[in-house]
């Protein structure tokens, strides 16, 4: 019998988990949440989000061409 162990959640695995849960909501309309940030939001906030963004669209990107290989 294996055991597993479950190790606790990190902050940023529990911050992505809570964007994915609030960006699933297809009720929001993004673009009215995206003009609210960028009237109230300073200019560090958006650099932040603007990298989260570059970096799921590389981790996406590498994922995709993972999956032609060694797939379990």
């Amino acid at each position: 019998m294996y055991r597993t162990i479950r190790l606790p959640k990190s902050n940023e695995e529990r911050v992505a988990n809570k964007l994915t849960t609030l960006l699933s909501d297809y009720t929001l309309d993004l673009e009215a949440i995206g003009f609210h940030m960028a009237r109230t939001a300073p200019h560090l906030i958006y650099s932040r989000a603007s990298e989260v963004l570059e970096a799921m669209v590389y981790n996406k990107e590498v994922q995709e061409l993972d999956r032609g290989y060694y797939r379990d």
